[in-house]
């Protein structure tokens, strides 16, 4: 049941309104002065407060600035008289919901309270669910790899710069890129995601620009495209070294001049984006390659940032699994299982070649399929048989020569970075290089420095 708190001096507007309200099934109190508002809203949560301009002592626009002050989050519609539509006008844009003039009008104030009965319940909603996106998209982990990663994404995140996520399937990179937007300037625009690999490429064009009408078959209206509908935004560019070096060159062309023009038309549209790209991919080897733009690669490489795979920070495992186990056995209605501390050892000890997505299924599996509320060492074994990498002495090489280097590379170059602590200098002198040709490595290899 909704509650109103109707303040008005007038014993008759208080009682015949509030009796109005009562009948229409909602629950209502009323004060006289702006005063025992304030204790009231202090005191009790209303869903809409019914505020009177004139009230003795502090007047209805002081009352509702102190509502605001104080984060009072009820919808407030103002009462006026004929002589305060001035007044009614500044608090609308000082934030209430409406107002309604005097003398009431018994039917169009119960309209208007309905409608901000209405209004609350979107609000709350909506904030609920924005809440449980945040929960669900959140950076779970403690360890030294966690938390450069986040001192990066918090130094990049309020600018506009470009950003090239690095890192292997299933470590994350979309947490990423939806973390880097949810810090910016444009967390109140949208998010909009494009995977590469998984658009054919006789449509990518189509969806990344749009397209006019008859531009080819199956083009039965004008429709828009990603880049146009992240305008304002941000848009994400998953496993952009699958994109076609055709298709490369006009996502080029779009952030050397901020201007897309749909397939089949003539006209350009500007679009104000800013480009999240993320590859599993080492592009240097790609370039090489002939298979990635080069001009493209400097373009995106802005703010490299490495995501690092699981088996690099062990430690984060138990915290992450906690996190799955919750997040999940809410979604399901279930009770949460407890990880036994030789199931626990067990994760801990297993490579997960599919990083941090592979852990969330394997929770998923465990909820669903462990009986009791205690998870074993046995309930886990299946881990030592599947899933498993092999051996490297069994790996069969299907890599280019140069491209193998460069990963080998780059990951002990990420392995001695990670145990001097970040330290730039103590990792050159263990590297025995020079720390000006450190930096020149980690700059082709997307990895970037700590604080």
């Amino acid at each position: 049941m909704a509650s109103i708190l109707i303040v008005d001096d007038e014993p008759g507007v208080r009682s015949a309104l509030g009796g109005v309200l009562r009948d229409e099934g909602f629950d209502v109190e009323a004060v006289a002065t702006g005063e025992e508002c304030l204790e009231q809203a202090a005191a009790a949560e209303y869903d809409v407060i019914v505020l009177d301009v004139w009230l003795p002592g502090i007047d209805g626009l002081t009352t509702l600035q102190r509502l605001s002050e104080r984060r009072v989050d009820s919808q407030v519609v103002i009462i006026s008289g004929h002589g305060n539509i001035e007044s009614a006008v500044r608090a609308i844009k000082m934030g209430a919901f409406d107002f309604v003039e005097k003398p009431l009008s018994l039917e169009k104030t119960v309209l208007v309270v309905r409608n901000a009965v209405r209004q609350r319940l979107l609000e709350v909603e909506n904030r609920a669910l924005r809440a449980q996106v945040d929960r669900q998209f959140v950076m779970v982990g403690e360890s030294h790899a966690m938390q450069q990663l986040r001192e990066q994404v918090a130094m990049a995140a309020p600018t506009n710069g470009r950003v090239l996520i690095y890192g292997e399937n299933g470590t994350g990179k979309e947490l990423v890129a939806r973390t880097l937007h949810a810090q910016s300037r444009r967390r109140s625009g949208p998010f909009i995601e494009v995977n590469c690999a998984a658009i054919p490429e006789e449509l990518i064009e189509s969806e990344l620009f749009g397209h006019v009408k008859g531009a080819f078959t199956g083009a039965v209206a004008d429709r828009r495209g990603r880049f146009e509908a992240a305008s304002g935004g941000t848009i994400f560019l998953d496993e952009i070294a699958d994109m076609s070096l055709k298709t490369q060159a006009k996502v080029l062309r779009v952030l050397q001049e901020q201007v897309i023009q749909p397939v089949g038309g003539l006209r350009v549209v500007r679009v104000d984006v800013r480009v999240v790209a993320a590859t599993n991919k080492e592009l240097p080897g790609e370039i090489r390659a002939g298979r990635f733009r080069e001009d493209l690669y400097f373009r995106l490489n802005v703010i490299p940032i490495f995501v690092p795979p699981l088996r690099d920070r062990a430690g984060d495992i138990a915290l992450l699994a906690d996190h799955f186990m919750a997040t999940l056995a809410a979604e399901y209605g279930r009770r949460p299982r407890r990880l036994a501390p030789e199931a626990l050892a067990r994760l801990q000890q297993y490579a997960w070649p599919g990083n941090v997505r592979e852990l969330r299924n394997v929770i998923e599996r465990l909820l669903i399929m462990v009986p009791g509320d205690t998870i074993t060492a046995q309930d886990v074994a299946f881990l030592g048989r599947e899933g498993a990498p092999e051996p490297a002495e069994a790996a069969t090489p299907e890599l280019p020569l140069a491209e193998a280097r460069d990963r080998f590379e780059r990951d002990y170059i990420l392995q001695v970075l990670a145990a001097q602590g970040g330290n730039i200098s103590r990792t050159a002198d263990a590297l025995g290089v020079e720390r000006s040709n450190l930096y020149k490595k980690m700059r082709a290899f997307g990895i970037a420095p700590s604080r």
